[in-house]
């Protein structure tokens, strides 16, 4: 399980992943609250009940109405006492949780954790909205740019390389059609060079694998496929004949692959880009 952290008014609030949404310790926010109070406290006020109710209705298809009937006709009373795995396992809500060992604690979805917040008083509330936007504003950032680094990259290598083929491979007059028979040639050139097949070749190997050889490439390929895009239209620009170019080519792809499959930061960002996915 995901874990984040951010500092609210002085405290540090873990921010873990639960089912693709964002689940906010409680137990660390109530280090903020003035005086001897439990995260129970809080369960055990009417309006909170309210509140978790009406979360548990809009967002939670198995959510328990009978159950949570009787705890709302008992919220606020002095003898009342509710803890967060009683309300769980009563209503089978899904809004809070909690976990056990040295980092575990009471989390609520952010939407409750909000209200919460409001509860310890309502200038950590507003900072506790402040940090956690701050978060997701620099993890979008961050997944923006490795998700579209190498799209990007392989596009700006595209353009080169196809400028390149326009000026030296394309003789003049050709239709649209002939035109992309050459770039498809040019493709295959690098496909070859790197996969060792072409592009029909892997259609009819793969015949049930959807899309083409390039949307099923590891990251270290991709690196690799924009350099050849690269150091092709070099070549074609050098006026080097085709087979002396897939030659060259194929060289240069085994010893980058070597090297980038050696190379612990490529993998890391591998497996970023996988958790990203997921």
């Amino acid at each position: 399980m995901k874990k984040r952290i951010i500092t609210v008014s002085g405290v540090e609030v873990a921010i873990a992943s639960r089912h693709e949404q964002d689940y906010i310790c409680l137990t660390d926010m109530l280090k903020a609250k003035d005086g001897n109070f439990f995260i129970s406290d809080w369960l055990r006020n009417r309006n909170t009940v309210e509140f978790l109710g009406i979360w548990e209705s809009i967002y939670n298809p198995d959510f328990n109405y009978g159950e949570f009937a009787t705890i709302k006709s008992q919220a606020g009373l002095n003898s009342y006492k509710l803890s967060v795995k009683e309300w769980t396992e009563k209503t089978h809500a899904i809004g809070l949780y909690a976990t056990t060992g040295r980092y575990g604690g009471t989390y609520a979805h952010k939407d409750i954790a909000f209200e919460f917040g409001m509860w310890i008083s309502a200038e950590f509330k507003l900072y506790l909205i402040r940090e956690f936007q701050r978060l997701k504003d620099e993890e979008a950032r961050s997944t923006s740019l490795e998700w579209n680094f190498q799209r990007t990259l392989a596009k700006v290598n595209y353009k080169i390389h196809t400028d390149a083929i326009k000026e030296h491979l394309i003789p003049p007059r050709l239709s649209k059609a002939q035109a992309s028979t050459v770039y498809a040639s040019e493709a295959d050139l690098l496909n070859v060079a790197l996969f060792g097949l072409t592009a029909s070749q892997r259609r009819q190997a793969n015949p049930e694998q959807p899309g083409n050889m390039r949307d099923s490439a590891t990251l270290e390929q991709l690196v690799v496929l924009s350099n050849l895009e690269s150091l092709n239209a070099v070549l074609i620009h050098q006026g080097t004949a085709a087979p002396a170019r897939l030659t060259q080519l194929n060289a240069i792809a085994i010893t980058q692959m070597r090297s980038l499959l050696g190379w612990g930061a490529i993998r890391q960002l591998g497996a970023t880009k996988a958790k990203l996915q997921k």
